[in-house]
């Protein structure tokens, strides 16, 4: 089989095969959306992120396609891209799965493997919507950040153990730090603590509330 080594650079696309690449990268890039919306559980939905979503699977196969097997364009945007520095702090993991889930898609669509697209789509995106829902990763004992603000000179000897115990059925010391000036100096303790019954967090800050030199007393719970 005799074939030229130029053929290796050598690429052709018709407008309508880029056209539905470019289609079925848009179908897949909305599902994706739509599912990012459905499971998301964090405190600060952005919506120029599921915009994101949807754009980054049509430019990944815009670029595939541009691209194709033409080892010339392929270094060139190696390098083209080197240049780009992306400074977006992703906050979320689950954020950074959803881009990699659409740049696959993109991927997929650029080469032109629509059953791939659809189906890795649609058994990807049942796979996060059951986990989601199921939360079969969400542990049992959850912890919670306990926040005690007081007056070093006026605290007694280990004042907190007695209602943490009361309340709590694991708790650690985690930080203990000291803030203000010297002539209103405060310490402040934190601790992880995981609760016998969520809904005694009012009478554990109550108790510890009344112990002489204490100014603050938070609970910081994670509603996810």
């Amino acid at each position: 089989m005799n074939q030229d080594f130029t053929d290796v650079f050598v690429f052709s696309i018709t407008t309508q095969e880029a056209l539905a690449n470019l289609a079925v990268a848009l179908i897949c890039g909305i599902l994706i959306a739509i599912l990012y919306r459905i499971t998301y559980k964090g405190l600060s939905f952005s919506t120029n992120f599921v915009n994101a979503i949807i754009m980054l699977a049509m430019i990944t196969a815009l670029v595939i396609m541009v691209i194709g097997n033409n080892l010339a364009r392929a270094f060139g945007l190696v390098g083209a891209m080197s240049i780009i520095r992306f400074r977006t702090a992703v906050k979320d993991t689950q954020d950074i799965m959803f881009i990699f889930f659409a740049l696959g898609i993109g991927l997929a669509a650029g080469a032109g493997t629509y059953a791939i697209c659809f189906v890795g789509t649609f058994f990807i995106g049942a796979a996060v919507f059951i986990t989601s829902r199921i939360n079969y990763a969400k542990p049992t004992n959850k912890e919670f950040l306990l926040q005690i603000t007081g007056i070093p000179e006026t605290l007694p000897e280990n004042p907190f153990a007695k209602f943490i115990e009361e309340h709590c059925e694991n708790y650690r010391l985690i930080n203990v730090k000291s803030t203000g000036e010297a002539d209103s100096a405060r310490t402040e303790f934190s601790y992880y603590i995981q609760m016998t019954n969520r809904e005694n967090s009012s009478m554990l800050t109550k108790h510890i509330k009344k112990i002489e030199g204490v100014d603050k007393v938070n609970i910081f719970m994670d509603e996810d």
